[in-house]
Protein backbone atom coordinates (compact mmCIF):
# COMPACT_ATOMS: atom_id res chain seq x y z
CA UNK A 1 0.00 0.00 0.00
CA UNK A 2 2.91 2.62 0.79
CA UNK A 3 4.36 1.51 -2.73
CA UNK A 4 1.38 2.35 -4.05
CA UNK A 5 1.09 5.54 -2.55
CA UNK A 6 4.46 6.57 -2.90
CA UNK A 7 3.80 5.75 -6.81
CA UNK A 8 0.47 7.78 -7.22
CA UNK A 9 2.65 10.85 -5.34
CA UNK A 10 5.50 10.60 -7.62
CA UNK A 11 3.18 10.60 -10.51
CA UNK A 12 0.83 13.52 -9.02
CA UNK A 13 4.40 15.58 -9.11
CA UNK A 14 4.89 14.66 -12.48
CA UNK A 15 1.66 16.14 -13.53
CA UNK A 16 1.68 19.61 -11.53
CA UNK A 17 4.45 20.88 -13.74
CA UNK A 18 2.83 19.74 -16.56
CA UNK A 19 -0.62 21.79 -16.03
CA UNK A 20 1.35 24.90 -14.81
CA UNK A 21 2.29 25.29 -18.03
CA UNK A 22 -1.00 24.55 -19.73
CA UNK A 23 -1.46 26.93 -22.94
CA UNK A 24 -3.37 30.08 -23.30
CA UNK A 25 -5.95 28.29 -25.25
CA UNK A 26 -6.19 25.30 -22.42
CA UNK A 27 -6.37 28.25 -20.11
CA UNK A 28 -9.06 29.78 -22.37
CA UNK A 29 -10.96 26.73 -21.78
CA UNK A 30 -11.46 26.97 -18.04
CA UNK A 31 -12.27 29.77 -15.87
CA UNK A 32 -12.48 33.39 -17.10
CA UNK A 33 -11.38 34.75 -14.09
CA UNK A 34 -8.23 36.77 -14.34
CA UNK A 35 -5.59 36.52 -11.22
CA UNK A 36 -6.28 36.40 -7.99
CA UNK A 37 -10.22 37.51 -9.10
CA UNK A 38 -8.88 40.98 -10.51
CA UNK A 39 -10.19 42.42 -13.35
CA UNK A 40 -6.70 44.39 -14.99
CA UNK A 41 -7.82 46.47 -17.65
CA UNK A 42 -5.24 48.66 -19.70
CA UNK A 43 -5.71 52.10 -20.57
CA UNK A 44 -3.93 55.44 -21.18
CA UNK A 45 -4.53 58.05 -18.88
CA UNK A 46 -4.53 60.73 -20.88
CA UNK A 47 -7.32 59.92 -22.95
CA UNK A 48 -10.17 61.50 -21.93
CA UNK A 49 -13.13 61.03 -22.34
CA UNK A 50 -12.27 57.09 -22.35
CA UNK A 51 -10.11 57.45 -19.65
CA UNK A 52 -8.09 59.74 -17.69
CA UNK A 53 -6.39 61.05 -14.80
CA UNK A 54 -9.11 63.39 -12.61
CA UNK A 55 -7.88 66.53 -10.73
CA UNK A 56 -8.01 64.48 -7.39
CA UNK A 57 -5.83 61.79 -8.87
CA UNK A 58 -8.34 59.21 -9.39
CA UNK A 59 -8.77 57.59 -13.01
CA UNK A 60 -12.19 58.28 -14.46
CA UNK A 61 -13.27 57.94 -17.86
CA UNK A 62 -16.42 56.20 -19.69
CA UNK A 63 -14.75 53.07 -20.66
CA UNK A 64 -13.56 52.65 -17.26
CA UNK A 65 -16.88 53.17 -15.87
CA UNK A 66 -18.10 50.38 -18.34
CA UNK A 67 -15.13 48.04 -17.29
CA UNK A 68 -16.15 48.42 -13.55
CA UNK A 69 -19.68 47.63 -14.13
CA UNK A 70 -18.22 44.56 -15.81
CA UNK A 71 -15.54 43.60 -13.32
CA UNK A 72 -18.58 43.70 -10.62
CA UNK A 73 -21.38 41.95 -12.21
CA UNK A 74 -18.32 39.15 -12.79
CA UNK A 75 -17.51 39.22 -8.77
CA UNK A 76 -14.17 40.61 -10.25
CA UNK A 77 -12.02 43.41 -8.52
CA UNK A 78 -11.47 46.09 -10.89
CA UNK A 79 -8.14 47.69 -11.24
CA UNK A 80 -7.51 50.38 -13.84
CA UNK A 81 -4.00 49.91 -14.87
CA UNK A 82 -2.56 52.79 -16.66
CA UNK A 83 -0.13 51.65 -19.74
CA UNK A 84 2.21 53.69 -22.17
CA UNK A 85 -0.07 52.96 -25.44
CA UNK A 86 2.71 52.01 -27.94
CA UNK A 87 3.58 49.46 -25.25
CA UNK A 88 -0.24 48.17 -25.01
CA UNK A 89 1.21 44.56 -26.35
CA UNK A 90 4.04 43.79 -24.21
CA UNK A 91 1.59 44.75 -21.91
CA UNK A 92 -1.02 42.67 -22.56
CA UNK A 93 1.07 39.48 -24.09
CA UNK A 94 2.76 39.59 -20.77
CA UNK A 95 -0.06 39.36 -18.66
CA UNK A 96 0.02 42.40 -16.81
CA UNK A 97 -3.32 43.43 -17.77
CA UNK A 98 -6.24 41.47 -18.85
CA UNK A 99 -7.24 43.61 -21.79
CA UNK A 100 -6.75 46.64 -23.45
CA UNK A 101 -9.79 48.92 -23.25
CA UNK A 102 -9.80 52.71 -23.89
CA UNK A 103 -11.37 53.55 -27.19
CA UNK A 104 -9.80 50.71 -29.04
CA UNK A 105 -9.78 50.66 -32.67
CA UNK A 106 -11.09 47.17 -34.29
CA UNK A 107 -9.96 47.98 -37.54
CA UNK A 108 -6.77 46.83 -39.17
CA UNK A 109 -6.43 45.07 -35.79
CA UNK A 110 -8.62 42.09 -36.83
CA UNK A 111 -6.73 39.14 -36.27
CA UNK A 112 -4.33 40.62 -33.64
CA UNK A 113 -6.78 40.40 -30.31
CA UNK A 114 -9.55 38.25 -29.36
CA UNK A 115 -12.27 41.23 -29.94
CA UNK A 116 -15.49 41.72 -27.78
CA UNK A 117 -18.33 43.31 -30.53
CA UNK A 118 -17.93 47.06 -31.37
CA UNK A 119 -19.52 48.53 -28.77
CA UNK A 120 -19.29 51.88 -30.53
CA UNK A 121 -18.62 54.07 -33.50
CA UNK A 122 -16.19 56.61 -34.05
CA UNK A 123 -14.30 58.91 -36.65
CA UNK A 124 -10.97 59.55 -37.34
CA UNK A 125 -11.26 63.22 -37.84
CA UNK A 126 -8.60 66.70 -38.21
CA UNK A 127 -8.72 69.17 -35.86
CA UNK A 128 -7.36 72.28 -36.32
CA UNK A 129 -7.40 76.31 -34.89
CA UNK A 130 -10.72 77.71 -35.70
CA UNK A 131 -8.98 80.60 -37.61
CA UNK A 132 -6.79 78.40 -39.89
CA UNK A 133 -7.43 78.17 -43.43
CA UNK A 134 -7.70 74.43 -43.24
CA UNK A 135 -10.89 73.70 -43.47
CA UNK A 136 -10.68 70.56 -46.27
CA UNK A 137 -7.94 67.42 -46.29
CA UNK A 138 -7.07 69.06 -49.41
CA UNK A 139 -5.91 71.95 -47.11
CA UNK A 140 -3.27 70.23 -45.57
CA UNK A 141 -0.74 69.92 -47.90
CA UNK A 142 2.31 71.01 -46.88
CA UNK A 143 1.04 71.31 -43.29
CA UNK A 144 2.42 69.72 -40.09
CA UNK A 145 0.31 67.18 -38.53
CA UNK A 146 0.78 65.74 -35.03
CA UNK A 147 -0.66 61.67 -34.50
CA UNK A 148 -0.59 59.92 -31.17
CA UNK A 149 1.93 57.12 -31.87
CA UNK A 150 0.90 53.45 -32.78
CA UNK A 151 -2.71 54.86 -33.02
CA UNK A 152 -5.72 54.49 -34.89
CA UNK A 153 -5.14 57.73 -36.21
CA UNK A 154 -1.62 56.58 -37.29
CA UNK A 155 -3.18 53.77 -38.99
CA UNK A 156 -5.79 55.62 -41.02
CA UNK A 157 -2.79 58.12 -42.25
CA UNK A 158 -0.88 55.12 -43.30
CA UNK A 159 -3.54 53.46 -45.21
CA UNK A 160 -4.40 57.22 -47.20
CA UNK A 161 -0.99 57.61 -48.40
CA UNK A 162 -1.96 60.26 -50.90
CA UNK A 163 -2.88 62.57 -47.79
CA UNK A 164 -0.08 61.44 -45.66
CA UNK A 165 2.44 62.36 -48.51
CA UNK A 166 1.23 65.46 -48.91
CA UNK A 167 2.45 66.80 -45.50
CA UNK A 168 5.05 68.70 -44.85
CA UNK A 169 5.92 66.47 -41.78
CA UNK A 170 4.10 64.24 -39.27
CA UNK A 171 4.98 64.43 -35.79
CA UNK A 172 4.27 61.36 -33.64
CA UNK A 173 3.57 62.50 -30.04
CA UNK A 174 2.89 60.16 -27.29
CA UNK A 175 -0.95 61.32 -26.40
CA UNK A 176 -3.18 63.70 -27.69
CA UNK A 177 -3.26 66.24 -24.50
CA UNK A 178 0.37 67.36 -26.28
CA UNK A 179 -0.29 67.62 -29.35
CA UNK A 180 -3.76 69.90 -28.35
CA UNK A 181 -1.43 71.96 -26.41
CA UNK A 182 1.42 71.45 -30.15
CA UNK A 183 -1.33 73.48 -31.73
CA UNK A 184 -2.60 75.57 -29.62
CA UNK A 185 0.77 77.28 -29.80
CA UNK A 186 1.35 77.02 -33.54
CA UNK A 187 3.76 74.34 -33.51
CA UNK A 188 1.76 72.29 -35.32
CA UNK A 189 -1.05 72.81 -37.77
CA UNK A 190 -3.47 69.82 -37.20
CA UNK A 191 -4.36 66.95 -35.63
CA UNK A 192 -5.65 63.81 -36.66
CA UNK A 193 -7.32 61.92 -33.88
CA UNK A 194 -10.74 60.39 -32.66
CA UNK A 195 -13.90 62.23 -33.36
CA UNK A 196 -15.46 61.24 -29.67
CA UNK A 197 -11.87 62.47 -27.53
CA UNK A 198 -11.55 65.40 -30.47
CA UNK A 199 -15.18 66.80 -29.43
CA UNK A 200 -15.21 65.97 -25.63
CA UNK A 201 -11.64 68.19 -25.42
CA UNK A 202 -13.13 70.58 -27.36
CA UNK A 203 -15.96 71.36 -25.16
CA UNK A 204 -14.81 70.88 -21.55
CA UNK A 205 -11.06 72.76 -22.30
CA UNK A 206 -13.07 75.95 -24.28
CA UNK A 207 -9.42 75.95 -26.18
CA UNK A 208 -10.24 77.95 -30.12
CA UNK A 209 -10.48 74.07 -32.02
CA UNK A 210 -12.60 72.73 -34.41
CA UNK A 211 -13.31 69.91 -36.13
CA UNK A 212 -13.10 69.36 -40.35
CA UNK A 213 -16.12 68.16 -41.53
CA UNK A 214 -14.59 65.69 -43.86
CA UNK A 215 -12.81 62.68 -41.87
CA UNK A 216 -10.28 60.17 -42.60
CA UNK A 217 -11.38 57.19 -41.86
CA UNK A 218 -14.39 55.61 -40.06
CA UNK A 219 -14.02 53.23 -37.31
CA UNK A 220 -15.38 51.14 -34.26
CA UNK A 221 -14.22 50.46 -30.33
CA UNK A 222 -13.89 47.35 -28.99
CA UNK A 223 -12.04 45.66 -25.89
CA UNK A 224 -9.31 43.31 -27.06
CA UNK A 225 -7.81 40.57 -25.22
CA UNK A 226 -4.46 38.21 -25.72
CA UNK A 227 -5.37 35.65 -28.85
CA UNK A 228 -6.24 32.47 -26.31
CA UNK A 229 -8.69 34.38 -23.95
CA UNK A 230 -11.93 34.12 -25.54
CA UNK A 231 -13.60 32.35 -22.25
CA UNK A 232 -12.73 36.20 -20.77
CA UNK A 233 -13.48 37.65 -23.61
CA UNK A 234 -16.76 36.15 -24.01
CA UNK A 235 -18.16 36.49 -20.32
CA UNK A 236 -16.98 40.58 -20.92
CA UNK A 237 -19.44 40.16 -23.91
CA UNK A 238 -22.17 38.58 -22.58
CA UNK A 239 -22.12 40.88 -19.64
CA UNK A 240 -22.02 44.14 -22.31
CA UNK A 241 -25.37 42.47 -23.91
CA UNK A 242 -27.04 42.27 -20.42
CA UNK A 243 -25.92 46.01 -19.54
CA UNK A 244 -27.59 46.90 -23.32
CA UNK A 245 -30.53 45.09 -22.43
CA UNK A 246 -31.03 46.50 -19.25
CA UNK A 247 -30.12 50.00 -20.14
CA UNK A 248 -27.11 50.55 -17.82
CA UNK A 249 -24.93 51.31 -20.88
CA UNK A 250 -27.19 53.92 -22.34
CA UNK A 251 -27.25 55.38 -18.64
CA UNK A 252 -23.42 55.96 -18.73
CA UNK A 253 -23.40 57.12 -22.04
CA UNK A 254 -25.91 59.14 -21.10
CA UNK A 255 -23.70 60.66 -18.11
CA UNK A 256 -20.58 61.26 -19.98
CA UNK A 257 -21.90 62.42 -23.54
CA UNK A 258 -25.42 63.36 -23.10
CA UNK A 259 -27.27 60.72 -25.24
CA UNK A 260 -26.72 57.11 -25.96
CA UNK A 261 -24.06 56.72 -28.58
CA UNK A 262 -23.34 53.09 -28.00
CA UNK A 263 -24.08 50.69 -30.80
CA UNK A 264 -24.77 47.20 -28.90
CA UNK A 265 -28.72 46.06 -29.50
CA UNK A 266 -28.98 49.74 -31.35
Amino acid sequence: MKKFLTMALAAAMLVMPLAACSTEAEVAEGSAASSDGQFVVGFDSEFPPMGFVADDGSYVGFDLDLAAEVADRLGLEFVAQPIAWDSKDQELNSGNIDCIWNGFTISGREDSYAWTEAYMANNQVVVVNADSDIVTLGDLEGAIVAVQKDSSGLAALEDNAELLDSFAELVQVDDYLNAMMELETGAVDAIVMDEIVARYQIQESGMNFVVLDESVASEEYGVGFALGNEALRDQVQATLEEMAADGTLAQISNEWFGEDITTIGN
